[in-house]
């Protein structure tokens, strides 16, 4: 699972004993050579996807980490691109990084369930920061996003269908989040990071609670499941008119 570059496994012991912030602090350098980080392949369709309903003006990646939204924004916005994480090692690797072509980026460190921003953000996007939020905390999370966006702007995360009881992936996912929920019964602080915390409807009615319009872009490029469904999409949520909710 992890690169010969990736952390060691005592390394990986220290940063899950860690606070959340902590921990990504000392994950930063070599988080990169991790299976944590999205795969190029989601980033790339998330690229085709949004070149194709762009161009965007202004762009923030919600917990940027080392930057790997960013460079996402860089390529369909084309003003000023913006990463906001709460973990300074994190934006340390991420201002490490060379860039692609595109607009500048500022880095801000800030918690994402207090962004210091007005509504100046014609897109938000994030990839794979869900998990480090508890479901009573989402509420919060997506009100912030839509305080952020500008009227007529999209939130967009990519989205992977569940996989199925009983299979490999869904009995490691399982493991693993009963591991973290062991965890932080017995030690502090916290390392809030699950993988099936949030469920399919309850994403998509919070957004819609937010003031979200939600939509479902299919990715085709992972083509689909069994019962005909996408493996991945695009979930977009729009602030302010738009069509109605749908899939393609």
């Amino acid at each position: 699972m992890f690169s010969p570059e990736g952390p060691r496994l005592s390394e990986l012991a220290v940063q899950a004993l860690s606070s959340v912030e902590r921990g990504y602090d000392l994950l930063a350098p070599k988080f990169d050579h991790t299976p944590f980080r999205t795969p190029d392949s989601v980033l790339d369709a998330t690229v085709a996807a949004l070149l194709e309903s762009g161009p965007y003006g202004t762009g923030l990646d919600l917990c940027c980490g080392t930057g790997a939204g960013v460079d996402v924004l860089r390529q369909v916005c084309r003003d000023a691109v913006t990463g906001v994480d709460f973990s300074t090692g994190m934006l340390e690797a991420a201002r490490s990084r060379r860039r692609p072509e595109g607009p500048d980026v500022s880095w801000v460190r800030a918690d994402a369930r207090a962004l210091p921003f007005g509504p100046e953000f014609d897109l938000v996007v994030s990839f794979g920061a869900l998990g480090h939020f508890l479901p009573s905390e989402l509420p919060v999370l997506f009100a912030q996003v839509h305080k952020v966006v500008r009227p007529g702007g999209r939130f967009v995360l990519p989205v992977v269908a569940p996989p199925r009881p009983g299979s490999p992936v869904h009995a490691m996912l399982l493991g693993f989040d009963t591991v973290m929920r062991v965890r932080n019964a017995v030690w502090r602080p916290p390392f809030v990071m699950y993988y099936r915390a949030v469920r399919f409807g309850d994403l998509w009615h919070g957004l819609e609670r937010a003031g979200f319009r939600v939509r479902f872009w299919s990715l085709p490029e992972f083509g689909r499941r069994r019962d005909g469904s996408p493996r991945v999409r695009l979930l977009v949520a729009e602030k302010g008119e738009g069509r109605s909710p749908g899939t393609h």
